[in-house]
């Protein structure tokens, strides 16, 4: 069990038949019918070309006989020529119609691939690996392209040998009928290998996903380690996962090189067989010269599709099993269920927590029966202790997870009753480490609204400080951020992503704040923001800084989902309870440190 830790199964993936694999791929096939057709017709004359030139070199050798034999000759050659030109041409517009069609088709499964990923709740994304589910999205969707092309290629070699068939059998039925005795044994040997080869490569697609989470962790993680001198440790974790990927996939060649030699070897005897009795009855005078000839040539088209076929296997499996992995992310199941898709009017902000349960496993209950009113307009922090329920609050509001009981409403509407996308536009939310992507000042603040122009931005940007924040970038709106904002300081960092509220103007503001400390001036600024924002919204705020606490109209203090007290500021602190506490614990310090470091500037 050692050997094969770490290559379990997504809890969302599947078992699909062959059948249904099938089914699921005509489908996205099916637009492209007119180029299939096409590709098919040169299939088509591919393989009665390929069938045609066997028979024809075998009447040309019972020609040989004839005294007219060398005109006989010329025309047979010639004729060769001309469907060997035909083939060509037939084969050149089959397969370039045809890797046009994957092309497409691959185009648009991995559009799907990737439009469900972002469609999954945040869940989702909390428990499975980005490395893998990146790994299904690019490598699995190329390896099921490349298997397709291999199956037209197989397809064609099908038909050619039907044809063939059906020639030998007006030929010699007995010859006939004793190349296709051996076909059970070969079939029995191929289908023999196909459970045993789609297991070892769905550990092998496993390992190599491992593989890719692996790497990403580390490029992103390399800043942190680099810091902590842990290059090495790094590098022990991803060799630990390029040594399973390597033993398991080499088990795996193991296993799929197995199919070729033993059905090679089958084919080997039946071809023996064949020629042995084929040439007796040439002897005898059964049949002729030439049709022991087409026996002996048309062996190899007979055994081609079947030696071929367990000569791809390994990318035959790795197809069926991509395209197995593929479905299994499209198809998974999101956990956060809209009873509706009603439309959304414009929110006021009214969120109204009703007995409502929640937890992420049932054996760890998070909120329990829970109730609190926040009204339209309030701005309301949340503290406590990590893990008393803050985060869970603002994300059941987002509706990243679903609460198992009671009710959630906005403006009095079932949460759950709304069209999901256009509700989550009226929300504004900044999580604690803001990301940037990769561009200019610009356009991550446009990321909030995508039609605000470049003006209005300006205007609000100059609400800030008088404007001096943006003025202290080297090229103002245009600054290159750099990749997750690495050429932005952290305080530069949220205040691009409070910007991206305020152009957004939501309904209900959620700000889970940053622990990082700025200096005093971006303090200020981030101040200025936050207020901007506060007065023209909803606030959920899981405060970290002691003027957020302070400036919020009502402070929630919880813990392990219970509300312990509630009120303003001052109230609380007068009453000498948790809040108290906590203030002294965790914010009073830095009221001290903010007037030492003022303090300070003013002495400079």
């Amino acid at each position: 069990m050692g050997f094969f830790r770490g290559l379990n199964a997504e809890e969302y993936d599947r078992t699909y038949r062959d059948r249904d694999l099938a089914r699921r791929m005509m489908v996205y096939f099916k637009p492209y019918w007119r180029p299939i057709a096409i590709s098919s017709f040169g299939v088509l004359l591919s393989a009665l070309i390929g069938a045609f030139s066997p028979i024809l070199i075998s009447r040309s050798v019972d020609m040989l006989e004839r005294p007219d034999a060398t005109y006989w000759m010329h025309i047979f050659t010639v004729a060769l020529f001309v469907i060997g030109v035909i083939d060509w041409g037939a084969n050149w517009i089959r397969r370039l119609v045809i890797t046009r069609t994957v092309a497409d088709v691959m185009l648009n499964l991995r559009r799907d691939a990737f439009v469900a990923t972002v469609g999954h709740d945040l869940s989702f994304h909390d428990r499975f690996s980005s490395g893998r589910i990146v790994s299904r999205i690019t490598s699995d969707t190329q390896d099921f392209s490349e298997v397709v092309v291999l199956l037209t290629d197989l397809l064609a070699q099908i038909v050619q040998t039907s044809v063939l068939l059906i020639v030998l059998l007006g030929t010699n039925v007995r010859l006939t009928l004793l190349m296709l005795a051996t076909l059970p044994f070969i079939f029995v040997v191929a289908i023999s290998f196909r459970r045993l080869a789609r297991r070892v490569t769905r550990r092998g697609f496993r390992a190599m996903a491992n593989v890719n989470s692996a790497i990403k962790e580390a490029v992103t993680g390399i800043a942190v380690a680099k810091n902590f001198r842990q290059e090495n440790t790094i590098y022990t974790d991803f060799d630990a996962v390029n040594q399973v990927s390597y033993r398991t996939n080499l088990r795996r060649g193991v296993v799929l090189s197995m199919a070729f030699p033993t059905i090679n070897a089958l084919s080997g005897v039946g071809t023996a067989i064949l020629i042995y009795a084929g040439g007796r009855f040439a002897a005898a005078g059964i049949v002729s010269v030439g049709s022991w000839y087409l026996f002996t040539r048309s062996l190899q088209y007979f055994w081609r599709p079947i030696i071929n076929l367990s000569s791809f296997w390994t990318q035959v499996q790795n197809g069926l099993s991509a395209a197995e992995r593929v479905f299994a992310l499209i198809d998974a199941e999101s956990a956060v269920h809209q009873e509706h898709e009603d439309p959304v009017p414009s929110l006021n902000g009214d969120i109204r927590f009703e007995h409502l349960s929640f937890h992420y496993r049932p054996e760890e209950p998070i909120l329990q029966d829970f109730s609190l009113h926040i009204p339209s307009g309030e701005s309301l922090a949340l503290v406590g202790h990590t893990g008393a329920g803050k985060t869970s609050i603002a994300r059941l509001i987002a509706r990243f997870y679903e609460f198992q009981g009671g009710s959630l409403t906005v403006d009095g509407h079932d949460i759950r009753s709304f069209e999901l996308q256009a509700y989550r536009r009226q929300l504004g939310i900044v999580p604690q480490s803001p990301f940037l992507f990769t561009g200019n000042v610009m356009d991550n603040i446009r990321y909030g609204r995508l039609d605000a122009s470049e003006e209005e931005i300006l205007t609000l940007a100059e609400q800030i400080g008088e404007g001096e924040w943006l003025r202290a970038l080297p090229d103002g709106l245009q600054s290159e951020v750099g990749v997750r904002g690495s050429q932005l300081s952290v305080g530069q960092r949220q205040l691009v992503a409070l910007m991206r509220v305020l152009v957004q103007r939501p309904a209900i503001f959620i700000l889970d704040e940053a622990t990082a400390s700025v200096d005093p001036f971006t303090e200020s600024q981030i101040q200025e923001a936050l207020g901007l924002i506060l007065s023209q919204t909803t606030s959920i705020l899981i405060a970290h800084r002691l003027w957020t606490v302070q400036a919020a109209d009502r402070i929630l203090v919880l813990d392990h989902g219970e509300i312990l007290e509630e009120g303003d500021h001052r109230t609380l602190m007068s009453s000498g309870g948790h809040y108290a506490e906590l203030y002294n614990t965790y914010f009073r310090h830095q009221s001290l440190d903010y007037v030492e470091q003022m303090r300070r500037r003013h002495e400079h």
